[in-house]
């Protein structure tokens, strides 16, 4: 899943992590759902906590602070400082955190859902969703954070409190969630949770992974996890449902970031040149395709593949999002496809520039496969991508608060049309 997080601080020193503090309540251990609903809410299905219908408006709700100044509290919480902005597990919602709490909204339509503000503008520098459901995992950020940094708390906002919490010797930097597991990213070390009791279930060792990258599958029957390995350019891969890892040395460079598909299958990288990103196959590591975002180095800041595995969408730090064709068939990802599968330098099942046929003169810059769609943005800016619920559309959200929803033309390809637009961070007049 993709996130962005402006909240940095360093790691306490010698940095080792201990086991979980026990929980606040046994309330997780309890429940069969770990997503309860309010006793006059009626769900559709398990995951409608946080809905998307027109009809009901967001629901708002303000600790107050124990002396406010009225004058000083009105400009406060009109401008809130954004910290961190993440897509939930199906992209159709996102939340964000800011200097005074958290708050949540729906893709598509757009339109915010929820927001909790925390007395002292408490700030919350990860907000983690599952799914849609009331459960959050909550890190504390900002000049004032809500909860100590070296912990991770999980926040039931039904109760409206926090039901559990995981301490660490080091600051947390990245939460990913399952309906079945937490993982939690320190710099050097990853953490796996059950969640119905927070028992925890493994530890992994990494290289300095500052920016918290981690990626978990998210189909049900399946749990694949994607961490930093403990060499330069190198990822590890734990299958937990056939108890195996695999290690893949996906670049030459360090890691800057990667992507699972949503069952796992596939996963998409990228270094820190940010000029060639790679799509591998997580079940024998092998590599499948490799697209060109450019010639230039780039910070590479989101990937994403798209629920049907036909794209990858790609942001940096130049300004433009890029789409591309995956020419990977999932059903066949299982069988034995050795024959067919591409050389690690050149792959051969992607399509070429119209220079191909001189691949053995020209250099490799010229073979290589392009973006079939582009959309520009302000260059420098930080946004993260994720594939619309509506067909070929694409939705990036920006640390500037920005929120684009575009759409692209698989046969003609080119400029991607604007659909959509809103500044998230802009106040509400009314609710």
């Amino acid at each position: 899943m993709s996130t962005l997080s402006s909240v940095s601080s360093q790691p306490n020193q010698n940095p080792n992590p201990n086991f979980p503090s026990p929980m606040l309540e046994p309330y997780l251990e309890q429940q069969q759902e770990m997503h309860p609903d309010p006793p006059d809410y009626e769900p559709q299905n398990d995951d409608v906590f946080y809905s998307d219908d027109n009809n009901n408006p967001p629901r708002s709700f303000v600790f107050p602070d124990p002396d406010p100044d009225p004058d000083l509290n009105l400009v406060s919480r009109s401008t809130p400082k954004l910290l961190h902005v993440s897509f939930n597990q199906d992209y159709g919602c996102f939340a964000m955190g800011t200097d005074q709490g958290f708050r949540i909204y729906n893709c598509d339509p757009f339109r915010e859902i929820f927001r909790r503000d925390f007395d002292c503008n408490g700030g919350i520098g990860t907000v983690e969703m599952l799914f849609r459901c009331n459960i959050l995992a909550l890190v504390g950020g900002g000049e004032t954070p809500q909860y100590p940094l070296n912990k991770v708390m999980i926040w039931d906002d039904h109760q409206s409190r926090c039901i559990g919490e995981l301490s660490f010797r080091s600051e947390v930097r990245g939460v990913r969630l399952r309906r079945d597991r937490i993982v939690v990213v320190l710099e050097q070390k990853i953490f796996v949770y059950n969640f119905a009791d927070l028992k925890l279930l493994q530890q992994i060792e990494t290289i300095a992974n500052p920016k918290g990258l981690c990626a978990v599958s998210q189909v049900a029957g399946s749990f694949v996890l994607v961490c930093p390995g403990l060499q330069k350019g190198q990822v590890r891969v734990e299958h937990y449902t056939s108890k195996r890892s695999k290690f893949i040395l996906a670049h030459d460079s360090r890691i800057a970031c990667f992507t699972l598909s949503l069952d796992g299958n596939l996963l998409a990288t990228a270094s820190s040149k940010g000029t060639l990103v790679r799509i591998f196959n997580t079940d024998d590591g092998t590599l499948l395709q490799e697209v060109r975002r450019g010639a230039d180095r780039a910070e590479i800041y989101s990937l994403a593949i798209s629920p049907t595995a036909e794209w990858l969408a790609v942001s940096s730090d130049k300004g433009t999002v890029h789409v591309f064709n995956l020419k990977v068939s999932l059903g066949n990802l299982g069988s034995d496809s050795s024959d067919s599968l591409p050389d690690r330098n050149l792959a051969a099942t992607t399509s070429s520039s119209s220079l191909s046929f001189i691949k053995g003169v020209l250099p490799k810059y010229f073979n290589s496969e392009w973006s079939v769609a582009q959309f520009r943005l302000l260059e420098g800016a930080r946004y993260i991508v994720a594939f619309g619920h509506q067909k070929n559309t694409v939705v990036i959200l920006g640390l500037d608060g920005s929120f684009y929803r575009c759409k692209f033309d698989p046969a003609t390809g080119g400029e991607m049309a604007q659909l959509d637009y809103h500044n998230f961070l802009k106040p509400e007049e009314a609710f």
